[in-house]
């Protein structure tokens, strides 16, 4: 979950590192530092503390030099404090460390060196060690440290008596890579060093990458030469700024008719689901008795999603697993499962860890993530990758509605190839699929009636959503998003279940969000609405326009969709509504407190 950052060239190297780890700053972190060669002193100095990336800016001043590594840190092991921040620096090494070391314990106790350390870190200690080990072969040093450890590491290190140099290597946490005419890059995240140059790799797992001015050098631990794939950012850096809004998190829910309208149009070839481009087997549609999906958080939502359209349309069960959870509820598996992957950044580590498990235990596998590269993306058999571009908020929105994009996809394969829906059935599918962005827009362009809603819940300090069908599962996400940004406790229920004990929190004016959107389910949504009604309760309703009658009461009309693709539109407003809620109450929007971007550490 740390982020880091490394350059070495013709610069001065200061400014470059501040800046990528002002980019890293999503990833979520409490302190940071910067280490840099100084030629005149001939050694690698540090500058660290606990705060944001303005106070080192302000405390390193004076740092001079062309070379040096970067980090911005999320607390795990040592509290928030100046000594616990990287970089860590013992004997001649200096490093960053993204991951966590299971075994340090039993390496500092091995080493003795208990009474030398000055952090309460896990990362000080591998610095220890690679010193231990370093007679002057950094290589051979870093190699015998690292088959010592157990966990997952991304390090990047320098050396005192080797001048402007950086070794880079990994287990399972990312590092990606690029040069140019003024030297080379490496860092946690593409989006902190793809302005430098739109080619890039990502360090291959247990390999050795030697950066110098004149490039990246990657060796196995044999020192055979090793030739990464190298790949092509496929969006613009210049426009992952924040275009003119105040918060990213603005801008990404801007994004959305766009970014889901390629999602889907890059996968429709005559009016029908392609999936060729990606080079995904027909076999894992066709071959599969039932469909795991694991994710977290929000990923999982999309998944809940999927669940809803694929047993419908498809008539295959479905399971949506928490990844964290997974691997320790004995999960029934075989050659006959598909385990569906969702993930943002592609670097989710319970998700990661689950897909190995299951792999292992003979299932096919197809990921959803949005990043190129990413390390679910390789070790999936199959992957499709999302068109949302770089999201930098934390509380998603644009990865989040583009999954659920491919969620459709997904169910419109599978029921053409499995006779599920005739062609002429898919055709209308997708008909209505393409529809999702305008109906996005359209939601997008009253945003100031939802924000004109969100005034009513400045002061709450506990909400309700309530949905039936679809329309639960969709405020599942509605409610996170809420609570993730705006640090009101919310909860989402089937409204159906609200007689079953929750409506005992019902009280005078509590704030209950309703979701009306399925046909079907429309007289029992009002009886539900009705019964917290009665009890006091301040309710909003989002309604589709075309079940508004006169006996049901609605805050906002949501543009008209066929039921099972309303969740999109649905969840666009919602996410408005939470995202104006913290706004309005001055609260860092793209940042909400102890949560990060990107899940590392399990």
């Amino acid at each position: 979950m740390c982020g880091i950052i490394g350059y070495t060239g013709y610069s001065e190297a200061r400014g470059i590192l501040l800046k990528g780890l002002k980019t890293l700053e999503y990833r979520g972190y409490d302190s940071a530092g910067i280490a840099v060669y100084h030629p005149e002193f001939k050694e690698v100095l540090v500058s660290k503390c606990e705060g944001r990336v303005e106070k080192l800016d302000t405390k390193s001043k004076d740092v001079k030099g062309v070379a040096g590594i970067g980090h911005t840190r999320w607390a795990t092991h040592g509290g928030v404090s100046d000594n616990n921040s990287h970089p860590h620096k013992f004997g001649s090494v200096t490093l960053v460390h993204n991951g966590i070391i299971e075994n340090y314990a039993a390496i500092k106790n091995q080493l003795g060196i208990a009474n030398k350390l000055k952090s309460q870190t896990d990362s000080e200690v591998v610095a220890a060690l690679v010193d231990y080990y370093y007679n002057g072969d950094a290589r051979e040093a870093i190699i015998s440290a690292v088959k010592e450890i157990s966990g997952t590491f991304a390090l990047a290190i320098m050396f005192d008596d080797i001048p402007n140099k950086i070794f880079a290597v990994r287990n399972v946490s990312p590092i990606v890579c690029c040069s140019n005419e003024n030297g080379a890059y490496i860092a946690s995240d593409i989006m902190a060093i793809g302005e430098y140059s739109e080619d890039y790799f990502v360090l291959p797992e247990l390999t050795i990458a030697e950066i110098t001015e004149e490039g990246i050098e990657v060796s196995d631990f044999s020192g055979n030469k090793v030739e990464p794939k190298i790949l092509t950012l496929d969006w613009d850096i210049k426009n992952s700024g924040k275009m003119g809004y105040p918060f990213y998190m603005e801008k990404e829910i801007m994004e959305q008719p766009d970014v889901i309208e390629k999602t889907i149009s890059s996968r429709i070839k005559d009016d029908l689901p392609d999936f060729s481009a990606e080079n995904v087997d027909d076999s894992i549609f066709t071959q599969c008795d039932n469909i795991t999906v694991i994710a977290c958080g929000t990923a999982m939502h999309a998944g809940l999603i999927g669940k809803h359209i694929i047993e419908k349309t498809c008539g295959v069960p479905v399971t949506v697993n928490m990844a964290s959870e997974y691997m320790y509820n004995q999960p029934i598996i075989n050659e006959r499962t598909l385990v569906i992957c969702v993930s943002q950044s592609g670097e989710t580590i319970d998700t990661l860890e689950a897909l190995k498990y299951a792999r292992k235990r003979g299932a096919r596998s197809l990921s959803i993530v949005n990043v190129k590269g990413s390390t679910i993306a390789r070790e999936s058999e199959n992957v499709v990758y999302t068109n949302a571009g770089p999201e930098i908020a934390v509380a998603s929105t644009k990865a989040y509605t583009t999954q659920v994009a491919v969620f459709y996809l997904i169910t419109a394969k599978m029921a053409l190839l499995r006779g599920n829906l005739s062609k002429d059935g898919v055709i209308s599918f997708i008909k209505e699929l393409k529809k999702i962005p305008d109906a996005v827009a359209s939601v997008l362009e009253r945003r100031s009636e939802i924000h004109h809603l969100s005034n009513g819940m400045l002061t709450a300090e506990h909400t309700f959503m309530i949905g039936r069908g679809l329309d639960y599962p969709a405020l599942l996400e509605a409610s996170l998003k809420l609570k993730e940004i705006s640090y009101i406790h919310s909860e989402a229920f089937a409204s159906g279940e609200l007689k079953h004990g929750t409506i005992a929190l019902i009280t005078e004016k509590t704030p209950v969000i309703a979701l009306m959107t399925q046909s079907n389910l429309m007289s029992k949504q009002v009886s539900n609405i009705r019964e917290v009604q009665s009890r006091g309760a301040d309710v909003l309703t989002f309604v589709k326009k075309s079940l508004i009658t006169k006996d049901v009461d609605c805050s906002f009309d949501l543009p008209d969709l066929e039921d099972d693709f309303m969740a999109v539109p649905a969840i666009i407003a919602m996410q408005l509504l939470a995202y104006y809620v913290s706004s309005d109450k001055g609260l860092d929007v793209d940042k909400p407190r102890n949560l990060a971007k990107v899940v590392t550490v399990e």
